[in-house]
């Protein structure tokens, strides 16, 4: 039976979608707010709960040249802003065992990066903190073999996980989503959400170029997802993705979100409707 997650209210891997958003990496802190209020106005008028994304760092650019995030202490702050401002419950991502404690402070769901989910210390001492731990599926990874990574955080007592998947490398340079690892990772038993906007990167492209990501497969790969029995979507939002400090692109512009899932909305019910028969 698949355990439910209950982060502030919100029951991930119930019956009702939830949502995962906000831009890829903390930039200004006025984009921030910005894309805050949006969300906030989509949750109110499609009642799909959102937890707040964004990174406080990204350790995996492809450049020492690109931005990184403002840091653990200044993006930590940016976001516990957001949350006593808006009311959103948070997540953003860590890379360092020494950045758990301060996280664990400010984030109601610490992120285990793709890269980085079979890092034993990385995960166990997320999972010591109590709080929810959201593991990406790395992209190195068959799906089935996320069990590790989750039996790692179930040794210190924590059932708080969620699974997110984000594509699996297929050759060179590309990713590819195959519905299957939707299957596989819900066998662990916990909910699984789908990060869409990662799943359409081009690998070994800047983000900056528009060439870096494929955006006309936004839909039908969110609408197979969510088709395929998911609990929650991931989908990182911008005002004005095109000039996004991080992943410009691929994240969708947070003013076309509202839009953009009501088709999933009613897909989501839909298989709600049969999912047990």
């Amino acid at each position: 039976m698949k355990k439910k997650v209950n982060v502030n209210g919100i029951d991930c891997g119930g019956d009702d979608l939830f949502l995962i958003s906000g831009p890829c990496v903390i930039e200004d802190e006025s984009i921030m707010m910005k894309t805050a209020e949006y969300l906030k106005k989509v949750e109110e008028n499609t009642g799909i709960p959102i937890i707040f994304k964004s990174s406080f760092m990204k350790d995996n650019r492809s450049s020492v040249d690109y931005y990184m995030g403002p840091g653990l202490e200044e993006g930590l702050a940016i976001l516990d802003r957001i949350k006593k401002e808006f009311g959103f419950s948070l997540l953003s991502d860590i890379h360092y065992p020494e950045q758990v404690s301060a996280a664990a402070e400010v984030l109601d769901i610490i992120q285990i990066p793709a890269y980085l989910c079979m890092q034993t210390t990385l995960v166990v001492e997320s999972a010591k903190t109590g709080k929810v731990v959201n593991l990406k599926h790395g992209q190195f990874l068959a799906p089935e073999n996320m069990i590790k990574p989750v039996q790692k955080i179930e040794s210190t007592g924590n059932t708080g996980i969620l699974l997110t998947e984000r594509g699996y490398t297929f050759g060179y340079n590309d990713l590819i989503v195959d519905p299957r690892s939707f299957y596989h990772m819900q066998e662990t038993g916990y909910p699984v959400i789908f990060d869409v906007t990662h799943s359409i990167r081009k690998y070994g492209i800047p983000s900056a170029d528009p060439n870096g990501g494929a955006r006309e497969f936004l839909p039908v790969i969110a609408r197979s997802g969510v088709a395929a029995g998911i609990d929650g979507l991931f989908i990182e939002t911008h005002p004005d993705p095109a000039n996004a400090l991080c992943d410009a692109a691929s994240q969708l512009c947070v003013y076309d979100l509202e839009e953009f899932i009501k088709p999933l909305v009613e897909i989501h019910n839909i298989e709600v409707k049969y999912r047990n028969k």
